[in-house]
């Protein structure tokens, strides 16, 4: 190749993106605004006050930016409010006469708290409120606005209707504030009410004792007489911890950096009166009642280890760890490795001697706790807190994992021990009482984590609890994590990390079989084979859908022949939908793509078919795939997807509980992913039809208008306007889609009254007691009675909306009787629904 005497590459062409990429030029501002966000880098106390001399050194001060940037790092970064605190007192020392900028700074931080309050920002507010409080305790804020602020929330509690979810946050925010300034409210007797903590204290007790039914049923280890061990309720321990600082001798359990700066000559900041806004409710009728948050429920942490290894929750300075742990935890979870670090990284925002040195690091100077509690330990304590979290926790299952899989990367040594240590402290939970839903995930997570770490696990340790009865929940965790483990990897390669004992099939742990499809009309000695093998070959031809209806409807004679007993149609519908299943058996996207090329069979079939047509496509299926069970509920909501089934008869073999009296995983997530598939489609119906009437609305509007240009408004008639065909067409579908999702939900209860109905299905306290003699039949009962408990809790809203009509159906035979069965059904339905008494 000649280079044409162009020498080199030295006179190649230049583009314009080559002088483009260059890294933009940060401003001043910029530079102070990352300043303030990454204070503590190294250590907070020392970097205050090289801080506070950049921002006095920025002319003229930008304040309502240098305010923003504080008010992001306080909600977003809240377990550095302490340190911000004294950074605003620094900034309050005034060199000369005028306005400090520490009072600027906090006048228009006061303005962005106003509009948290407004938009209903509850978890920017509440530390925003944190941040008040520690401005109270270095003299910035008095206290007596501060005690008006807190009592402003306390009276959110006292309103009529209020939700559990709006009062809990309301509380907390109360509860909070005032457990950071307890000491300056016991100094400022003569300024305060005296009653005012005890009139804080009392509103959230009052709130809290009301929520202790609902409590019960979200408690991570089921207990049936209403008491629960093992797990901390949020606002049990926030109440705690507030009577405990009450105390006189209480010790301070947060830094307070700001202490030892010099009394301030500048009047206190008086905050102004705030009024917490009402929530935004729609009245578009009864069924847009039905969705509501996840907080509407009391947060119950389980417990995994001793108050000497973790800080016990119920004490302050148990709960001032536990929240900023679990603020970071919810607030990084869109970038787990930052997650990650920052946990790993939060005992310097901590007072000294609260954790146990990393190994070879030097102990704390003057130790304020000395406590050691163990870092690693408590870290995994609480993302497993809110992992588990009933009945649904607050992030993506995913994230938690990942978090705990980033931890273990950063710090194998010290992580995996306690890792290891809160498995083995589940594991034991299993045989007390873990709920049916906590368990799932803990398989799930348990699953994840060892594929994440090559599958080992010691599971010789758990070779005792083969002794047990196969329905005992430990060992209907091991079945379930393998078969998770093996959807994960292969069928192979995990029945080699198994000890061999676990490898036998009276073991009961491994499935029998890898799993697979079951086509039974593969083997040449089945009668159906050759018509079977017909049907393959057009699908394999790709045959038009019409064709093979055609071919079905010839089929009928030669299966009479081949089996006079048989109902012919019913084999026929077999053999034509598991064939399509056994072309569809190899990926998912094989059956995908085998499902939709055959709509047109599939819906002849059930249109042409008897009414149990739809029942024989779900036996086909699951006979299909009965070796598979994530199969059977992938390929069951790709046909309610495409509507050849409907929801309403995923929850109709539910019915037959009452027969078999028990529930296990795989028919809930049957229940459940037909019942969620119905509210899904009401919910998308629900929206489709707001945004028409609000079109409507519109042109109802604009035709009144015109009208009222030639005429007075008073005469115009907007009733004459045509209506909205396709408003009409949506109202129609969505009433139908109403009455499907209420005929679901009441299938569902009556499947669980059904079975569970009968008096000696009741588990009492004395029967629990004897668990360890229990046999088949009672652990079949009780996980039944927990899916029933998990049924009520997760579907409470829609439960909620159609009481009147579900009560009247599923409970009216328990009327005038002192059936104990029906007393448990109906309290725990009553409980899930708000209907309960409290005494």
């Amino acid at each position: 190749m000649s280079w044409h005497g162009r020498g080199g590459g030295g006179n190649r062409r230049r583009y314009r993106d080559d002088y483009d990429r260059r890294e933009p030029v940060e401003s001043p501002q910029d530079k102070l605004r990352s300043a303030i966000f990454r204070l503590g880098e190294v250590d907070p106390v020392e970097e205050l006050p090289q801080l506070e001399q950049q921002i006095r050194e920025l002319q003229p001060p930008n304040i309502p930016s240098i305010a923003e940037a504080l008010r992001i790092g306080v909600t977003e970064q809240p377990y550095k409010i302490p340190h911000y605190a004294a950074l605003l007192r620094l900034l309050h020392e005034q060199p000369s006469e005028g306005t400090s900028l520490g009072r600027q700074l906090l006048e228009e931080i006061w303005k962005g708290f106003q509009t948290y309050v407004d938009q209903l920002s509850w978890r920017e507010t509440r530390f925003c409120i944190h941040f008040f409080s520690h401005l109270a305790l270095a003299g910035i804020i008095s206290p007596d606005s501060l005690a008006t602020l807190l009592q402003s929330f306390t009276a959110v509690l006292d309103e009529f209707g209020v939700s559990q979810g709006r009062a809990k946050r309301a509380a907390l925010c109360a509860g909070e504030g005032l457990m950071i300034v307890s000491s300056l409210f016991a100094l400022a007797g003569s300024i305060l009410p005296p009653s005012s903590p005890e009139a804080i204290i009392t509103a959230i007790e009052a709130f809290n004792e009301s929520t202790k039914p609902a409590k019960a049923l979200v408690h991570p280890i089921v207990l049936f007489d209403g008491t629960g061990e093992n797990a901390d309720e949020l606002l049990d321990a926030l109440l705690a911890s507030c009577h405990a600082l009450q105390a006189p001798d209480a010790a301070v359990p947060f830094p307070q950096p700001y202490t030892g700066y010099s009394e301030l000559e500048a009047e206190a900041f008086s905050l102004p009166s705030v009024l917490v806004p009402p929530e935004v409710t729609e009245l578009e009728g009864t069924e847009d009642d039905a969705p509501v948050k996840k907080e509407e429920w009391p947060e119950n942490f389980v417990q995994l280890f001793e108050n000497d290894v973790t800080p016990d929750f119920k004490t302050p300075e148990g709960y001032v760890i536990r929240v900023d742990l679990m603020a970071i935890v919810d607030i990084f979870e869109v970038n787990r490795k930052e997650c990650a670090r920052l946990l790993l990284e939060y005992p310097k925002w901590t007072l000294p001697g609260t954790f146990k040195p990393k190994l070879g690091a030097p102990a704390a100077v003057d130790p304020v706790l000395e406590k050691d509690w163990l870092l690693e330990n408590t870290m995994i304590e609480t993302i497993l807190g809110a992992y588990f979290l009933l009945p649904e926790a607050s992030q993506k299952s995913i994230y938690y994992m990942g978090v705990i899989t980033e931890l273990c990367k950063l710090s194998p040594q010290s992580v995996g021990p306690a890792v290891g240590k809160s498995i083995r402290k589940l594991f034991g939970y299993l045989a007390d009482g873990l709920d049916v839903d906590v368990s799932r995930r803990f398989a799930e997570w348990f699953a994840i984590h060892m594929s994440n770490f090559g599958f080992q696990w010691v599971w010789k340790e758990w070779l005792p609890d083969l002794t047990l009865v196969p329905q005992h929940p430990r060992r209907a965790f091991m079945r379930r994590v393998l078969e998770y483990e093996i959807r994960l990897s292969y069928f192979d390669r995990i029945a080699k990390t198994l000890p061999p004992q676990m490898q036998e099939p009276d073991a009961y742990v491994l499935p029998k079989v890898a799993p697979g499809p079951h086509f039974p009309y593969e083997d040449p000695i089945n009668p159906h084979h050759d018509s079977a093998q017909s049907i393959l070959n057009l699908f394999r031809g790709r045959a038009k859908a019409e064709e093979v209806i055609a071919h079905l409807d010839t089929l009928k004679t030669s299966v009479e022949a081949a089996d006079a007993g048989a109902n012919s149609e019913n084999v026929v519908l077999s053999i034509a939908i598991q064939s399509l299943l056994h072309i569809g058996a190899r990926s998912f996207s094989h059956l995908l793509n085998a499902i939709e090329r055959y709509l047109p069979l599939l819906r002849h079939i059930v249109s042409h078919g008897s009414s149990d047509t739809k029942s024989e496509i779900q036996t086909s299926v699951a006979s299909f795939w009965k070796e598979n069970s994530q199969m059977v509920v992938i390929v069951f909501d790709k046909l309610m997807q495409y509507q050849i089934v409907d929801p309403t008869d995923g929850t109709e073999s539910h019915d037959e509980l009452s027969s078999v009296r028990c529930i296990g995983g795989l028919q809930w997530d049957l229940v459940k992913g037909a019942l969620d598939k119905a509210n899904g489609r009401v919910n998308i119906a629900r929206k489709k039809v707001a945004a028409l009437r609000k079109e409507d609305d519109d042109t109802r509007a604009q035709a009144i208008a015109k009208e009222g240009t030639a005429m007075d408004v008073d005469d115009a008639k907007p009733d004459d306007i045509p209506e909205n065909p396709a408003l009409t067409t949506a109202l129609k579908a969505f009433s139908s889609l109403v009455r499907e999702q209420k005929t679901g939900l009441s299938r569902a209860l009556e499947g669980f009254v059904s079975c569970l109905a009968p008096p000696e299905t009741v588990i009492s306290p004395t029967a629990w007691e004897d668990r360890a003699n229990w046999g088949k039949e009672e652990w079949n009962v009780w996980e039944t009675w927990c899916w029933y408990r998990h049924f009520c809790r997760v579907y409470s809203p829609y439960l909620r909306t159609y009481s009147t009509t579900l009560t009247t159906v599923s409970f009216a035979r328990f009327e005038g009787s002192e059936d104990p069965a029906g007393a448990l059904l109906q309290k725990i339905y009553n409980t899930s629904t708000g209907r309960i008494d409290v005494n």
